[in-house]
């Protein structure tokens, strides 16, 4: 429940928030050129003094006695149902999100959400997920849970990729936000009020930057993505494709200078298509798996960790000790044609192989084609 020492900055803010810009980043300037929500207030006679180039509409929205009015009613629904509310002076806003200069000036959310965990990871995709897509989601978020069991998932809420993110979080212990499109008020669509449940309960919860009695209209989503982009140290996009919610998002993050990573799938499929251009277009980087993540974001040693993990002593078949053998006598590793002549081995099968030990830790794959031992 939010507090009441500083409830008339509080309000200010939240009249504030009800003034309609085209750019979000408006209302943060303004906030800092008059030093606080309040003083903004307070000031209001002589607004043109410090908003010189202020536009007559502006300032005729700021010095309306609705806005003041709607926020007074919103802090007493608040109140009265328990949600926190996080303005953006305050030492408890998401520090990553903080540093994008069109963050909200007023969160709120249900739930103990730790904004500031050591490891923010968002996932988007695709309304229609597929099969494939669904397993690469489950998959990533399980194999993180245990690879690092401190990560925050961060995702919308909506149909697909984003409900099987929750899902495959709640399911793995890990806490979960979901980022609305409107007021808390509502949950939308109404099939994951149970989901919502659950991730409170779990040490996750439900944020938005919508006042209650809002409306999930299209433009609403597109304006909550940047949140899910900002507030993350990186967004993985798993299906998409070749338009949707889920490429702007990839497209906010990397505007934000945070990390992107993208799922490939076959060049055929339609709801990989836009996981394949933001790679084959430098947008994202190619990960197969929570392993291939947590070595790119630098946050363990990935595959030599699940290794060493779970198989201390791994016993390897009959062709994977021919592999490993001949990689291990290698300093400097092998090529793929050097590795098909010396195990003889026909190409079709070495290439499943290597891609299996690679997953399982066994083997890395380096520049030029070339495989390394690395266990």
């Amino acid at each position: 429940m939010t507090s009441t020492t500083n409830i008339n900055e509080q309000v200010c803010v939240l009249a504030l928030s009800r003034v309609q810009v085209h750019n979000p980043a408006l209302l943060r300037q303004i906030m800092d050129v008059a030093g606080s929500a309040k003083d903004l207030f307070d000031n209001l006679p002589y607004i043109n003094d410090f908003l010189p180039n202020a536009s007559p509409a502006l300032v005729s929205a700021l010095k309306s006695p609705q806005i003041m009015e709607r926020a007074k009613r919103e802090m007493d629904f608040i109140v009265s149902n328990g949600i926190r509310l996080t303005c953006i002076g305050d030492s408890s806003y998401p520090a990553r999100l903080f540093d994008c200069c069109d963050a909200p000036i007023a969160l709120y959310s249900l739930g103990d959400i730790p904004f500031n965990a050591k490891r923010i990871v968002s996932i988007v995709g695709t309304r229609h997920a597929t099969a494939y897509g669904k397993d690469m989601c489950r998959n990533f978020v399980s194999d993180l849970a245990r690879l690092l069991p401190d990560t925050l998932i961060v995702s919308g809420l909506a149909y697909g990729i984003d409900i099987c993110a929750h899902r495959a979080a709640v399911e793995a212990g890990l806490p979960t936000v979901g980022v609305l499109a409107h007021g808390l008020d509502m949950i939308y669509p109404q099939t994951h009020r149970a989901t919502a449940k659950s991730m409170i309960e779990q040490g996750g919860g439900l944020l938005t930057e919508f006042m209650s009695e809002t409306t999930p209209f299209p433009s609403n989503f597109v304006q909550r993505n940047r949140i899910v982009a900002g507030m993350a140290d990186a967004t993985v996009v798993i299906e998409s494709a070749s338009k949707g919610g889920s490429l702007i998002t990839a497209s906010m993050a990397q505007g934000y200078s945070r990390d992107c990573f993208a799922f490939p799938g076959r060049v055929n499929d339609q709801y990989s298509c836009g996981c394949n251009e933001l790679v084959a277009r430098n947008r994202a980087a190619l990960i197969t798996s929570a392993y291939d993540f947590v070595e790119a974001m630098n946050w363990g040693t990935g595959r030599v960790k699940k290794a060493h993990q779970t198989e201390m002593f791994p016993e390897f078949t009959p062709q994977e000790e021919v592999v490993m053998g001949l990689l291990k006598s290698a300093s400097d590793g092998l090529q793929i044609n050097q590795l098909v002549v010396q195990a003889d081995m026909p190409v079709n099968v070495l290439m499943p192989l290597l891609f299996d030990m690679e997953m399982k830790g066994y083997v890395k794959a380096a520049a030029g084609g070339c495989y390394r031992a690395i266990i």
